[in-house]
């Protein structure tokens, strides 16, 4: 089995490193590298999107929520990518899509000025490295136990195949190969819920989970109050997140964008759906619930041989490596448009090019040593959601609103959001010794401080304003 699964996982590398030595020879530029020109359709928009988004935290994570605690975890996962996408295509598209802007920060620049671009983009960098540090523990947690390898081995094999493709091809490579990778992903899903289904039944199902002492297992409503914070904390972050901005900006149109997004949205209500049937529905299968790693890593080693199993870790294999390759270009353009090129406004052409692949090396290197860490993935994306939640989404949804510049305001809201979460991520770590907050219960006083830092700020941009203004008629 071992044996098997590294030459079907060789094959798969070697067709993704094809696709990215033929998009190398398109890449000139920074656009070409980060948004591939500016011309995706409305298809490809669709597909990146579905597949970057559906990563690790979506299937091994979501599986093992609706194993444990029934229909009810579609809240985790389904509910805050299906609000956030409905958001994007309804609301901001447009927006984003006529804003005169490469990155997020580019924007941030105009409502709120230079420094606090500045502070932003080494938050967006920092939530970048954490979400990819997120894919990089499901991939070594998930290949360790059929490749019979350590989680370090597995962690290092998995960051070097994402890695060499993504330095080569840019987003047009990404774009690419999460096609591909959206479809093993969702031919995976597909089959193995048509597999389950004759399997179980509903009433057998209902009795294991009575015996469990699983309490509201069929109750869309079984843990709500931790499950809308949640909720809150995913969807606030994902608003604000540079991946879904990327992809608009790098769509044809506006109405290529919308179409994707919109697309997109169907898809995700389909597929959680499915993949949390998929978790109820594996109960019987597993009713001690002591077998060790993620669940579907012990299905498919229980099924060794099958063409089942095969395909089964190759969807879930391109599951994790196209939310990784997604979450280092993303992090690796803010990376390089918003810190190396303000430091060095001169660079352009190959030269900005090689720059680009140097800052997808540092930012795939600094999730890795991340990784090794940290090999809780939920707890991981958790801990990333929040940077973007209580640093950046009240600042960000601002941004469309106001006319003129608030550096204290940006500056303020960021400082105290983004200081919190960042205070939070290294008590988890356990590099601070104080009790902090746990995630999802720390996202109420995260946003809470973000506002009044926010508030403040407006309160203090306004009397400068007045003041300038006093000065100015004095001087006339």
């Amino acid at each position: 089995m071992q044996l098997e699964l590294l030459i079907v996982l060789l094959g798969y590398f070697l067709l993704l490193l094809a696709a990215s030595f033929f998009f190398s020879r398109k890449i000139k530029n920074l656009e070409d590298f980060f948004l591939a020109s500016r011309n995706l359709p409305a298809i490809l928009v669709y597909f990146s999107l579905t597949a970057s988004w559906i990563g690790a935290s979506s299937i091994l994570v979501s599986v093992d929520e609706a194993y444990r605690r029934g229909i009810s975890s579609i809240w985790v996962m389904g509910v805050p990518a299906v609000l956030t996408v409905l958001v994007f295509a309804v609301f901001l598209a447009r927006p984003i899509r006529q804003l005169p802007i490469v990155s997020l920060p580019d924007l941030v620049e105009m409502r709120y000025g230079r420094h606090v671009r500045n502070l932003s983009s080494l938050l967006i960098v920092w939530y970048m490295i954490l979400l990819a540090a997120s894919q990089m523990v499901a991939a070594g947690n998930f290949l360790k136990l059929f490749l019979g390898t350590s989680y370090l081995s597995a962690l290092l094999l998995a960051t070097v195949i994402v890695l060499i493709y993504s330095i080569f091809g840019g987003l047009f490579s990404v774009v690419i190969t999460d096609s591909l990778q959206f479809f093993f992903l969702t031919c995976g899903v597909l089959f193995l819920l048509f597999y389950l289904s004759g399997s179980t039944s509903l009433k057998e199902i209902s009795f294991l989970a009575g015996q469990a002492g699983k309490e509201g297992y069929f109750y869309f409503f079984a843990d709500i109050k931790k499950d809308l914070l949640i909720v809150l904390s995913f969807s606030c972050a994902w608003i604000i997140s540079p991946i879904v901005w990327q992809r608009i900006q790098a769509a044809r149109s506006v109405q290529k964008a919308k179409k994707g997004l919109l697309a997109a949205a169907v898809t995700f209500i389909f597929l959680y759906s499915s993949i949390v049937i998929i978790g109820i529905f594996l109960l019987p299968l597993f009713p001690s619930g002591s077998q060790a790693g993620p669940l579907l890593s012990a299905f498919i080693s229980s099924r060794t041989g099958s063409f089942l199993a095969v395909f089964l870790f190759v969807a879930i294999t391109a599951a994790v490596m196209s939310t990784m390759d997604t979450a280092i270009n993303t992090g690796a353009l803010s990376l390089t448009r918003d810190i190396f090129q303000k430091l060095c406004s001169r660079s352009r052409g190959k030269n900005i090019v090689f720059v680009s692949r140097v800052s997808t090396l540092i930012l795939a290197l600094l999730a890795f040593l991340i990784a090794t860490r940290m090999q809780s993935i939920l707890k991981t994306l958790g801990l990333a959601s929040e940077i973007m939640a209580e640093g950046f989404f009240i600042p960000g949804v601002a941004m469309f609103f106001l006319h003129k510049k608030r550096p204290a305001a940006g500056f303020l809201s960021l400082f105290l959001g983004g200081g919190y979460a960042i205070m939070g991520f290294l008590c988890e770590v356990e590099i601070l010794p104080f009790n902090w907050p746990v995630w999802p219960y720390s996202v109420p006083l995260g946003l809470g401080l973000c506002l009044a830092g926010f508030i403040v700020g407006m309160v203090i941009d306004k009397l400068v304003t007045v003041k300038c203004g006093k000065k100015q008629k004095m001087e006339s």
